[in-house]
């Protein structure tokens, strides 16, 4: 299961070298991360008005060259496997406009019910999204 996101480094994300801030690399995994699920026809405030959850358990980082500034950069989504549920794995790795690979990213995602906290499995709506994409 994988998907396609390009984002254009903007100056206010850069630091004084001229690159992107390390820290806006895991806004760049939430925005791909959403995209990807809003292109499967579910948006995360779906997921949040059905009662669902998504709070991030473990992140890693791999910075390979530097995005800079108004670069276009390429950030394919993917998810491995659904046999961790109702932990998730999206791996995000960035390619800059000559199709290098700059980055690579994991991170770990849990379902888990809006009202009691607790972890829980995926409801049946984002369950069916989850396997008709993943086995297409």
């Amino acid at each position: 299961m994988k998907h396609k996101y390009q984002k254009r480094v903007r100056y206010g994300e850069t630091d004084q070298m001229g690159f992107m801030y390390y820290g806006n690399y895991c806004m760049y995994y939430e925005i791909a991360r959403a995209e990807m699920i809003r292109e499967f026809g579910y948006s995360y405030k779906e997921l949040e008005d059905d009662g669902v959850q998504m709070p991030i358990v473990k992140v890693n980082s791999k910075y390979l060259r530097p995005a800079k500034y108004d670069n276009l950069i390429t950030i394919e989504t993917e998810i491995k496997s659904l046999d961790q549920l109702p932990f998730i794995s999206f791996l995000h790795e960035f390619y800059n406009e000559e199709n290098q690979l700059i980055h690579k990213g994991e991170v770990t995602l849990v379902f888990v019910d809006s009202k009691t906290g607790k972890r829980c499995m995926p409801h049946e709506r984002m369950m069916n999204i989850l396997k008709k994409e993943f086995n297409s």
